[in-house]
């Protein structure tokens, strides 16, 4: 049978189905509102054995999920590594076209598709995320309320017990003491559901060897662990500890052409939440001692920050075989010298 691939432009109400057929000839086209059955039915309109490409967008779980479940491969196109917005004209057909296309080609950049287990524990770890991140700003809205009175604080944490003694007493003007009565309750409560978050977190988890065991590491607690759990998903997508550096984004930048060749900056590219965790993990223990030598060495040398990013890296070759094996050996090995 010819085989034939389907290219689907995904948006939140409506969405471009496109087929083609092994020559890349066009089969059909439809537009069509984003309805269950609706979808199913165009798709099978291109066969059974069809190969069906969505782009990683906007609620892309539901597509991918009926899909499956029907019985087609379904791929995930990466956004930023099929990046042609500079074309000169763009449309919601042309998109799905040129998924299938590339598709077809072999060409495609594909994005893992996680299986729903995975999604609903990333779920819960990127809210904890975005929680944390609206109370830092509720914060530092207390403290901008303080300045605007010029009131210093009088502990470094202002949200511990010492300071909400502070913020207790402290004799603000009528509307300021408002704002800052209710950002403190707000804090209060966001403070309720990341525990709550936290705690289902680490029951999903619990059983988990990968989890368990790279919080051997220093700077590796339970929160750290579970960005690194839920975010990388299955090690063994990465064929080595480079792979995963690369897809965290902690690498240089390559480029290369003829005989010139210039490696920059990290890319950066990746999962940001990767990334913050490894750098995060580093700050306070420099590694612990199976690392610090190292980042000691490259302070001195390049500076503080290329030291941090470089035992990032490291850190994350630990991660990558303790979420593989189950167990960190070398740190086995140190424990084992020291006793």
């Amino acid at each position: 049978m010819d085989r034939r691939y389907v290219g689907i432009d995904l948006h939140r109400r409506r969405s471009v189905i496109y087929a083609m057929n092994a020559e890349g000839d066009k089969l059909f086209c439809e537009r069509i509102a984003n309805d269950s059955l609706r979808m199913l039915e165009v798709v099978s309109a291109a066969g059974v054995g069809a190969e069906v490409v969505i782009e990683a967008t906007y609620g892309w779980y539901w597509v991918v999920d009926l899909l499956q479940e029907a019985g087609f491969s379904v791929h995930l196109s990466h956004p930023s590594g099929n990046d042609w917005g500079k074309r000169r004209v763009k449309n919601d057909e042309r998109d799905a076209r040129d998924l299938a296309d590339l598709l077809r080609l072999g060409r495609l950049a594909e994005a893992w598709i996680a299986p729903p287990s995975v999604r609903e524990a990333r779920e819960l770890v990127r809210y904890r995320a975005q929680l944390v991140q609206l109370r830092s700003g509720l914060k530092a809205q207390v403290h901008a309320v303080m300045a605007k009175e010029g009131v210093l604080p009088g502990v470094t944490d202002m949200f511990g017990p010492k300071g909400q003694t502070l913020l207790d007493a402290m004799e603000l003007a009528d509307a300021y003491l408002a704002r800052v009565e209710s950002l403190r309750d707000l804090i209060e409560v966001y403070d309720r559901e990341v525990v709550m978050l936290e705690r289902r977190i680490h029951d999903l988890l619990r059983d988990d060897r990968g989890y368990q065991a790279i919080q051997a590491l220093d700077g590796v607690g339970r929160t750290i662990a579970a960005i690194f759990v839920t975010e990388i998903g299955d090690i063994r997508r990465f064929r080595s500890p480079e792979a995963l550096c690369s897809w965290a984004g902690l690498t240089p930048r390559h480029r290369e052409s003829d005989t010139k060749v210039v490696r920059g900056k990290i890319t950066k590219q990746g999962s940001k939440l990767v990334r913050w965790a490894a750098l995060e993990a580093i700050v306070r223990y420099h590694g612990g001692a199976a690392l610090r030598d190292t980042f000691h060495r490259v302070a001195e040398r390049r500076g503080t920050n290329k030291a941090r990013v470089a035992v990032a890296r490291k850190l994350l070759t630990l991660v990558y075989y303790g979420l593989r094996d189950g167990e960190i050996r070398c740190l086995r090995d140190d424990e084992a010298e020291a006793a």
